[in-house]
């Protein structure tokens, strides 16, 4: 959160991209053509502007917030709200089977805001082609951000919908309008891929700004390509082989960003939810947002502007994000502080009477437990919108207390200034453990999962109660290695992810990514839907639902060029 973001924003709102029409050609009405802006004072305009372009999602059209395609779609969250109609798109995609290639607020939706974004990169890496090193001695460095830009909208792509048109500045209009989706998906990871490892190998380790992409981000953000596609999936999104190769490449990336000493967790996890301690050493990359910046609303995360208590006076909207019965069961914990694995999710846990991991309550509100760490103002049960359909729990890592600097409310939505974090270390420390894990090295895991889990049991300070007890008995301890094989540690490892990283959004690929979506998410509803009800009809089919439809508008747009994913 910041009043000003890397330079002068002025030509942010008035810059033109280009390339096709459709989400290939997004030009807003009123604004100038990248043939106006060719000196280096302008260029710099359009490299601030695509890295605004990150940023600008929406909220039935989000790109970086990944609570709806990446939390409700696995068994982290439902949709919540008011009842299955209300934003039914979101209803459908948590049933799977009800998903279509024609739903446009997020599916379509979303697919233009994305390619928006790699059109901006476009635009402003043909204007930096344009001028030599001698009158833009930041030249390089300029591509290097663009091309990570680029490469992080084309990677949210993938995760989305797999199969997508990848192209980049040097093509005409009519050249991008014959590229295709149906590349191989090796080939597919290698070209998004292909950006990163230029922005590893010319950003410096050190930015004069904050927000810019540096040398460590990149190599973070290529070591979590590389593990993506070490797990080699056919056409039909079936897991048929893990890459050795690939994992070395991400064992070697993250030891880089970690042996660069720029960066380390915080002492407390609460530390990369609240605004005050943004920008952190935990953070890699992070979109960054504006308050009291001189516009109306600032520029702010709307994409999360639904997911606050409906019925806490001091939001009133909308009571969507809330916290599945199966994501606070997985929180439990046995006598040696280890998570359930087998039986967490026998029953309902009662929390008065069992051990949980501390980052419960810094995920879900629950009725009498501190809500944001304001232990003067406890989650209540009276604030759930619908409890019949949705049950009491509501998510809240990515809010913020209506106190706090960073909120500001339009109309009945709330928008925040915090920074949203694309990498966080405690991502960097996982990935490298699970590519040891699946290298068959998994004692290098070990210290490094234990490591996240001992910040997991120090991360009670900001969980107190007014009287300054806890809410709950917390009780999250280090893995032995008497019990320390390659399954448990696999185990151990998935497990560790969806807790460090519950409700952000990553749960869901996570499970694509291991080839256990099916089984794990049917699993899940079939113990669900007896207790809400709403998911009755729910099934996950393999071949399928691991990714979105491309956008039939898309397809027809391109006269059939673009081929349609298996199962739609």
């Amino acid at each position: 959160m910041k009043n000003k973001i890397i330079i002068s924003t002025l030509l942010v709102g008035v810059l033109a991209t280009s390339s096709c029409e459709k989400a290939l050609d997004y030009t807003p009405a009123g604004v100038l053509s990248s043939s106006d802006l060719t000196s280096p004072t302008a260029i710099e305009g359009l490299v601030t502007a695509a890295y605004a372009a990150i940023g600008n999602g929406d909220m039935i059209g989000p790109i970086y917030s990944n609570w709806v395609y990446g939390s409700v779609r696995s068994d982290d969250t439902y949709k919540g709200g008011g009842g299955t109609g209300d934003v039914g798109e979101i209803d459908a995609m948590e049933h799977y089977n009800l998903v279509v290639p024609t739903m446009d607020a997020f599916v379509t939706r979303t697919w233009r805001n994305l390619f928006k974004s790699i059109s901006r990169a476009n635009v402003a890496l043909r204007a930096v082609n344009t001028l030599d090193e001698a009158s833009y001695p930041q030249k390089n460095i300029r591509i290097a951000e663009l091309r990570f830009l680029r490469a992080h909208s084309y990677f949210t792509m993938k995760l989305l919908y797999k199969n997508v048109p990848i192209f980049d500045e040097t093509l005409s209009d009519e050249e991008i309008l014959k590229v295709s989706n149906d590349l191989p998906n090796d080939e597919q990871w290698n070209k998004i891929a292909a950006d990163f490892e230029f922005a590893a190998n010319n950003l410096p380790e050190v930015q004069p700004e904050l927000a810019r992409a540096n040398k460590y981000a990149a190599q973070a953000y290529l070591a979590k390509l590389r593990l993506y596609q070490a797990y080699e999936q056919d056409a039909s999104h079936k897991v048929t082989n893990i890459n050795a190769s690939r994992l070395q490449e991400v064992v070697s990336l993250t030891q880089s960003v970690i042996n660069s000493g720029r960066y380390a967790l915080n002492e407390d996890i609460a530390e990369n939810f609240i605004p005050e301690t943004e920008n952190s050493a935990e953070s890699v990359f992070a979109i960054q947002f504006t308050i009291n910046d001189g516009t109306t609303a600032g520029r702010m995360n709307f994409e999360d502007g639904l997911n606050y208590p409906h019925g806490a006076p001091q939001y009133g909207c909308c009571g969507f994000h809330a916290g599945s019965q199966n994501l606070v069961n997985a929180h439990s914990t046995d006598e040696n502080g280890w998570p359930k694995f087998e039986t967490f999710n026998n029953g309902i846990v009662d929390l008065t009477k069992v051990t949980v991991d501390p980052r419960l309550d810094h995920t879900v509100g629950i009725d009498g437990h501190p809500y944001k760490y304001n232990n003067e103002m406890p989650f209540s049960n009276s604030w759930v919108r619908d409890p019949g359909v949705y049950g009491y729990f509501h998510t809240m890592r990515n809010q913020q207390l209506a106190s706090s600097g960073s909120y500001f409310k339009l109309g009945p939505f709330m928008g925040v200034a915090k920074n949203y974090d694309i990498i966080r270390f405690d991502d960097v420390l996982l990935m490298q453990a699970e590519a040891y894990i699946q290298l068959g090295d998994a004692m290098k895991a070990l210290p490094i999962i234990n490591k996240i889990r001992e910040r997991a049991a120090n991360s009670t300070t900001r969980i107190k109660k007014a009287d300054g007890t806890f809410a709950a008995d917390y009780n999250v301890k280090p893995y032995s290695e008497a019990v320390w094989t390659k399954d448990f540690a696999l185990k151990a490892l998935q497990w560790e992810r969806r807790l460090e990283f519950a409700t952000e959004g990553s749960r869901f690929f996570d499970l694509v990514r291991w080839g256990i979506a099916e089984q794990v998410l049917n699993d899940y509803i079939s113990k669900e839907k007896d207790r809400r009800t709403f998911l009755a009809t729910a099934k996950f089919t393999a071949g399928r639902d691991e990714y979105l439809p491309i956008p039939q508008a898309e397809i027809t747009f391109t006269n059939g060029l673009y081929k349609q994913n298996p199962g739609y």
